[in-house]
């Protein structure tokens, strides 16, 4: 069996998240140690409208989710999934009907159904938070339809080592304080549910991570506000200050004019003031320093317990690519370390952004040559990575950019440009020129860099080639060379290492 067949036969991991507003169910193919989303399907159900009211969950929330769940069910097993979990969150594990209700869910449908309770469902938010974002440490914020789900993260979070602490859950959803009245009402019973939280005391200063579709909605309502030309939520970061004043923002407009917003879902319309109302009194009690967003939360937390801990989700994600998409048996690493000598002075972050621009430098080969530059950005820029911050994505599409020789005005890289510094700018494309060298020396063939060196000497950048043979010599190679000295203000010059004769005693 061949490596990409091996790949292709990985687990699939499906989780149905049965939430008070909406029902979705996303479908996770493991390839090595990274989740990719293979579907990812919701409908706004809205089981827990009226619910702090009656007690019970929506009868037209029923009859939706029934339907809809045994259409997902179906869809899962029809991929041919090799697990699948059904998570109930606050609306049927708080309604007096909730549990008769998964019952009959998993009688129609021939699924169990886990009934999470308020600290494990704050405790798999971390972990999808954690498994998103390793370098996580403050506070995350899980708002979904019916409740909030506090919960400390980081190195100094939780007991006997875990980085994950104890999490509480307030019933402050939107669909829960629509039911209260005007706003004076949700405003007074939000900051009485926070002031009594120890936990939000102790996040003084530190990081907010906000989770769930309501946040998600907002971080893209400020995307667009702000002319954001990185239409990317996962790790989207906003100044504590900014986003408490976008939040009082958006917390006074009216249905009809979020309405006009094409990014918000006309179902989801009714509870993004409230939500920004919640999010904004929750920075405030938590004295956040600064708002990261995660697209990463319970399901992802839930499905990447199934994985192997430890490995590092950017590395895993490029490797995994690059075993599908690369024409020969792509050694990001290898190409890493024959390219280090160029950066003497790198760190830990930068060796890690420098080896996984290397796994995806065969990316774009099938492409039409004319546009292999561009379509290796943007395809870069975009991939569904996890453990990588938008800047860091940018110097990753760079890198690429300049491999398949991209030049520094092309218009594709524009809008991104001010994400980057200008070290980082040149460093990208340092890395992007010496990838098309070696390249070039080897066809693809990555092993055949261990016949060639690259290094500084003094002015110079010193190719060394075998002492025989013409494989590593030629005008486009010198042309390449050139480039990448020209990168580092240095001079290109080839040089055959010296034949070694045998000694005779």
């Amino acid at each position: 069996m061949t490596e990409l067949n091996t790949l292709a036969a990985e687990s699939r991991i499906a989780v149905i998240d049965l939430g008070s507003n909406s029902l979705r169910l996303v479908v996770f193919e493991r390839l090595g140690g990274a989740l990719f989303p293979l579907l990812n399907e919701k409908v706004m159900c809205g089981l827990g409208r009226g619910l702090s009211i009656t007690g019970r969950l929506d009868p037209e929330g029923i009859a939706l989710a029934f339907a809809n769940l045994r259409r997902f069910v179906a869809l899962a097993r029809a991929i041919g999934v090799d697990h699948l979990a059904v998570l109930a969150t606050a609306a049927v594990r708080d309604a007096e009907d909730g549990r008769a209700f998964a019952a009959e869910v998993e009688q129609q449908c021939r699924v169990a159904v886990t009934i999470v309770d308020g600290a494990e469902e704050a405790r798999l938010s971390a972990a999808g938070v954690l498994a998103g974002i390793p370098t996580a440490e403050g506070l995350v914020g899980d708002l979904g339809g019916g409740s909030v789900e506090l919960i400390a993260v980081g190195p100094r979070a939780g007991d006997g080592g875990s980085r994950i602490g104890r999490g509480v859950t307030l019933p402050l959803g939107p669909l829960r304080l629509a039911e209260l009245g005007g706003a004076k009402a949700v405003t007074e019973t939000v900051e009485r549910a926070f002031a009594g939280v120890q936990l939000l005391h102790q996040a003084a200063g530190r990081s907010l991570y906000l989770v769930g579709g309501a946040a998600r909605a907002l971080a893209r309502l400020h995307m667009e506000h702000t002319g954001y030309p990185l239409h990317i939520v996962h790790h989207y970061t906003i100044a504590s200050a900014e986003a408490e004043a976008f939040f009082d923002i958006i917390a006074r407009q009216s249905r009809k004019s979020l309405s006009r917003i094409t990014t918000i879902a006309p179902k989801r319309l009714d509870g993004v003031p409230l939500a920004a109302l919640v999010l904004r009194r929750l920075i405030a009690a938590a004295a956040a320093r600064q708002v990261i967003f995660s697209a990463f939360g319970l399901r992802e937390g839930y499905a990447y317990s199934h994985v192997p801990h430890g490995a590092d989700p950017l590395i895993e994600a490029c490797r995994a690519i690059a075993r599908r998409e690369s024409r020969f048996r792509t050694d990001g690493d290898r190409l890493q370390q024959w390219t280090a000598p160029l950066f003497p002075k790198l760190d830990e972050r930068g060796r890690r952004l420098h080896r996984a621009a290397c796994w995806l430098s065969d990316i774009a080969w099938s492409d039409h040559p004319d546009y292999r530059a561009e379509q290796a950005f943007t395809r870069s820029l975009r991939m569904p990575f996890a453990g990588v911050t938008h800047a860091e994505r940018v110097f990753i599409a760079s890198v690429l950019h300049r491999r398949y020789g991209g030049t520094a005005d092309a218009p594709v890289t524009e809008p991104t440009r001010a994400l980057l510094d200008e070290h980082a700018m040149n460093e990208a494309r340092t890395l992007g020129l010496a990838l098309r060298l070696a390249y070039t020396l080897c066809g693809g063939t990555v092993a055949l860099l261990s016949e060639v060196s690259l290094d500084r000497d003094g002015d110079n950048l010193v190719l060394e080639i075998p002492p025989t043979g013409s494989l590593f010599s030629g005008e486009t190679i010198q042309r390449r060379l050139d480039a990448v000295a020209r990168s580092l203000g240095v001079s290109g010059i080839i040089r055959r290492r010296r034949m070694m004769h045998a000694v005779h005693a």
